[in-house]
């Protein structure tokens, strides 16, 4: 265990816990570790907001020990039942025998698949419903599938604090509890590969979503989410950066996403990349030995341009860029202009895959595709180079 409960607002705690060593989430690479963020209301009501992953527990107890006896919460909120925010929950309700428990509607009905308790007082509130724990109160805002359907915020506001569950967080490990307590670019980072591989998906919800906190006049002084630092500096930055990123707002910027076997592929990329920065458009050429797949959507959250490159494994494509695809697809991404590439040694069936891949993404192709038998020529590195120019040219285009 490491650091003490912290006060984050008068008479409300942090006491959630700091996973240090969490490497992967759902196939989404946490290379800087994570925090499940529980935060406690002294009041005339003991509340509890969210607890953590079941693995942590006695971290959370203790630093809930740090502030009051455990044993007086007698409120519970559940702004979401998945396992890093309630799998704690149920030894919580055997631990402090809570007088209530307040969960979406969709979120009761998590709860009792998950636990399948019988006598836990859970009670069901909505959009719009308020709560008072005393000198407080705490108005419910649903944020169905942000990101699962039972997903909701609580605002308490006498304090201007939105606890936002997943929405506004990061991946991100850290002794510090605050925004301005790390490294911003670090920090934008982590919550653009947040949104990049957990919200993209439901970028109309999130838009509506802001509209709709923007409507009801919300006086947000603070913004706690469920995972990483808490938004205490400039709250109105992460609401902006959401903004931008529901709105699919990218910038003259290519990826060239490639595997290869012998090296064939690669120096097309090289030079698919080369053509690309002779027309002045910035570009990541990445290759799938060392990039993950979720770093690689992170930069695809502000690209213009995606080009795939693949040489052909048994009348297919290479088992990193199938993976890539079956991720990204399942991403989302829209507004995205690209191409395809690769080497062969027979068949050549792995551009026309990947061409099929980038129309199931929705991505507008702006080429038929590249296509070069075992080891490029000095010509056929120009044809790569040309297509590029191809792409660059389209995405110019695209920003005017």
């Amino acid at each position: 265990m490491s650091g003490n409960a912290i006060e984050v607002k008068p008479g409300i705690y942090w006491v959630g816990a700091i996973d240090w060593g969490l490497r992967d989430f759902h196939g989404y690479s946490t290379e800087l570790g994570s925090t499940y963020n529980a935060f406690l209301v002294i009041d005339e009501h003991v509340t509890l907001f969210d607890t953590v992953k079941a693995t942590h527990t006695e971290e959370m107890l203790w630093r809930i020990g740090q502030v009051i006896d455990p044993q007086r919460i007698d409120t519970i909120v559940v702004n979401h039942a998945e396992m890093d925010h309630s799998g704690s929950l149920g030894r919580m309700v055997e631990a402090v025998h809570p007088e209530r428990i307040f969960a979406s509607p969709a979120c009761e009905k998590a709860l009792k698949a998950h636990f399948h308790y019988r006598d836990w007082p859970v009670r069901v509130v909505k959009t719009g419903d308020r709560l008072n724990l005393g000198k407080r109160n705490v108005t419910f805002l649903e944020t169905r599938m942000l990101h699962w359907p039972d997903s909701m915020f609580s605002f308490l506001e006498e304090d201007g604090l939105l606890i936002s569950s997943d929405a506004f967080g990061a991946h991100y490990a850290s002794s510090e509890r605050f925004d301005d307590e790390v490294e911003t670019g670090e920090l934008m980072h982590q919550a653009a590969k947040y949104y990049a591989n957990i919200l993209n998906p439901y970028s109309p919800l999130v838009a509506a979503l802001l509209e709709q906190v923007r409507k009801l006049g919300l006086k947000i002084d603070m913004i706690a989410p469920d995972h990483g630092v808490i938004w205490r500096k400039d709250p109105g930055r992460i609401l902006s950066a959401y903004a931008d990123w529901a709105a699919q707002k990218t910038r003259e910027k290519v990826l060239v996403v490639f595997d290869s076997m012998w090296h064939s592929t690669e120096k097309m990329a090289e030079s698919v990349g080369q053509g690309v920065l002779e027309k002045d458009v910035s570009v990541q050429v990445m290759d799938l030995h060392g990039w993950h797949r979720s770093d690689v959507v992170t930069e695809l959250l502000d690209a213009r341009g995606l080009v795939l490159g693949s040489p052909t494994l048994n009348n297919g494509m290479l088992p990193r860029m199938a993976d890539m695809i079956c991720y990204a697809r399942g991403l989302r991404f829209t507004n995205r202009l690209g191409a395809a590439f690769g080497s062969y040694g027979w068949g050549g069936e792995a551009v026309k895959l990947l061409n099929e891949a980038l129309d199931e993404m929705k991505v507008r192709r702006v080429s038929e595709g590249l296509r070069v038998q075992y080891v490029p020529t000095g010509e056929d590195l120009d044809r790569c180079r040309e297509l590029g120019h191809t792409v660059a040219a389209a995405v110019l285009a695209d920003s005017r």
